[in-house]
C-alpha cells in the first residue's frame, strides 16, 4: 500500500507517524513545506519520495502535489495528523479520488456551529451554539441563552482565541480576540459548567478498536490563563468501569454522526449538572504528545496500532491498562529568561522511578507566554498503576517544583 502523509517532519513528533506506516509496510511518500534537503536525516530515510510545498493548507499546491505523486505511483491513503490539514486533505483526498475520511466529516470536524448542529439533529447533547457575524449576533444569543457565554474561533484548536464572558463591558473585545470582524464569524457558545476531559479512539470502518479517557485539571479555560496553575492531563486505567459507560456510548453515537470511519478521533466533553455533554470533536490525534502518554501507560505503539488501521484495515495489539499516566505543566513564576528550577532532585529521588519523561528549559531560555500551552515552558510526564496515587504525585510536582527568572 502507497500512503502520501502531510507534513512529515513538522512537529517533530509526525515522525513516528511515517515510522509506524514503514514498520507495517507501506510506501511512504510525503508533502511538507520543508525543502528536501532540510529534512531531518531519519525522515529523509524513511520516506520513498518527497513533494515540497510552499504552504500544505493550500489546496491547489496539495492538489498538484498529491498529482504528481499519482503520476508516479498509485496511491491508496492520503493522511494528515494536524487540525489545521484536516480538511483540506480531505477535500484533495476527494478531489483526488483517494479513499479515506470526506471533506463533509472533516469541515463538520473543524467548522464549530455546524458540529454543533449536526450534533443536536443526532440527539447528541451539547452546549447551545451558533455562528456569529456581528456583536449584534452575539448579543440577540445571549438574550436568549443569558451570561455566562463562550466565544471562540470557527476553527479553534484547543484554547486558542477562546473567551469566556460574564459581562456586556468584555463582549467586543473578546469577540475580535476570538476573530470577528473584516468578514470573519466566531462561534458563540452557552458555558456549560462542569468537569471537563477528553475521549480518544482508534477507529476502524467507524468501529472503535482502541479508546481512552483522559481528564483535566483544571478546565483548559482555566488552566490556560492563570500562571500560578500547573494544569495537568491524566489518562485513566480504570476505562471499563461504569463511570465512563455512558461516555464510550456516546462517542459511538458521535462518530456515526459525523460519519468517521477509520482515523484517530479526539472528543472533548463536559459532565456536571446538566449531564454529559460534547464539546469539541476532532477527526485526528490528540495534541500535546498524548499518544505517547497512553503508551507509556498501556505497554503499547499507539502509533503502530494507527497505521495498522490505515493500512490493513485492523489492530494488532491490546492495551494493558496497567498504569494511569498524565503530564504537567511548570511555568515560569515571571516573563523574562530562566534563571534556575528549585525542587528537582526531591521530585526525582522521592518519584523517579514513575517519570515517563520530562523536559526543562536551560538557564538563559527565554520564558514563552502561558498560553502557548502544556509544551511552553517545562513539564513532567509521569505513569503510576493507581491513578489517585498519580493525581496526588502531580500535585505534589506542582506546588513544589519551582520555575524561577529574572
Amino acid at each position: 500500500m502507497h500512503v502520501v502523509f502531510v507534513e512529515p517532519s513538522f512537529p517533530s513528533y509526525q515522525l513516528k507517524f511515517v515510522r509506524a506506516l514503514k514498520e507495517v509496510g507501506a510506501r511512504v511518500s510525503g508533502i511538507g513545506e520543508t525543502p528536501r534537503a532540510g529534512l531531518p536525516d531519519p525522515v529523509q530515510m524513511l520516506l520513498d519520495d518527497y513533494f515540497a510545498v510552499s504552504n500544505v493548507c493550500d489546496e491547489s499546491e496539495l492538489f498538484k502535489a498529491v498529482r504528481l505523486c499519482q503520476k508516479k505511483a498509485w496511491v491508496d491513503r492520503l493522511e494528515a495528523t494536524i487540525e489545521a490539514h484536516m480538511l483540506p486533505t480531505a477535500k484533495v483526498r476527494e478531489a483526488c479520488s483517494i479513499p479515506g475520511t470526506t471533506s463533509k466529516t472533516a469541515f463538520l470536524c473543524r467548522d464549530k456551529p455546524a458540529m454543533k448542529i449536526a450534533l443536536r439533529e443526532a440527539g447528541i447533547p451539547c452546549a447551545q451554539s451558533m455562528r456569529a457575524h456581528s456583536l449584534e449576533d452575539i448579543s440577540k444569543f445571549i438574550a436568549r441563552v443569558g451570561f455566562p457565554v463562550v466565544i471562540k474561533p470557527i476553527d479553534a484548536a484547543g484554547a486558542a482565541g477562546t473567551y469566556k464572558v460574564d459581562q456586556v463591558d468584555c463582549l467586543a473585545s473578546a469577540a475580535a480576540g476570538a476573530g470577528l470582524g473584516q468578514g470573519k464569524s466566531v462561534a458563540i457558545e452557552e458555558f456549560v459548567e462542569g468537569h471537563e476531559g477528553f475521549f480518544d479512539t482508534i477507529t476502524i470502518q467507524g468501529k472503535v478498536h482502541h479508546e481512552f479517557v483522559s481528564h483535566y485539571y483544571p478546565n483548559v479555560l482555566d488552566g490556560m490563563r492563570h500562571r500560578w496553575i500547573s494544569p495537568q492531563v491524566v489518562t485513566t486505567n480504570r476505562l471499563l468501569e461504569p463511570g465512563y459507560q455512558e461516555i464510550r456510548e456516546m462517542a459511538n453515537r458521535v462518530h456515526q454522526a459525523l460519519g468517521i470511519g477509520t482515523s484517530a478521533t479526539h472528543i472533548e466533553w463536559f459532565y456536571g449538572p446538566k449531564g454529559l455533554k460534547i464539546s469539541e470533536i476532532g477527526c485526528r490525534p490528540p495534541g500535546v504528545g498524548m499518544w505517547d502518554v497512553y503508551c507509556a501507560a498501556n505497554d503499547m505503539d499507539l502509533y503502530r496500532e494507527w497505521a495498522m488501521a490505515i493500512v490493513h484495515n485492523t489492530s494488532s495489539q491490546k492495551p494493558s491498562r496497567k498504569y494511569s499516566a498524565g503530564m504537567i505543566a511548570l511555568r515560569p513564576d515571571r516573563d523574562g529568561r530562566v534563571s534556575h528550577i528549585e525542587g528537582l532532585e526531591e521530585v526525582q529521588k522521592h518519584f523517579g522511578q514513575h517519570v515517563i519523561d520530562a523536559h526543562f528549559p536551560a538557564p538563559g531560555t527565554p520564558t514563552q507566554p502561558i498560553e502557548g500551552g502544556f509544551w511552553a515552558n517545562a513539564w513532567v510526564r509521569m505513569r503510576h498503576p493507581d491513578y489517585d496515587q498519580l493525581r496526588s504525585i502531580l500535585d505534589h510536582i506542582g506546588t513544589h517544583v519551582k520555575i524561577r527568572a529574572t
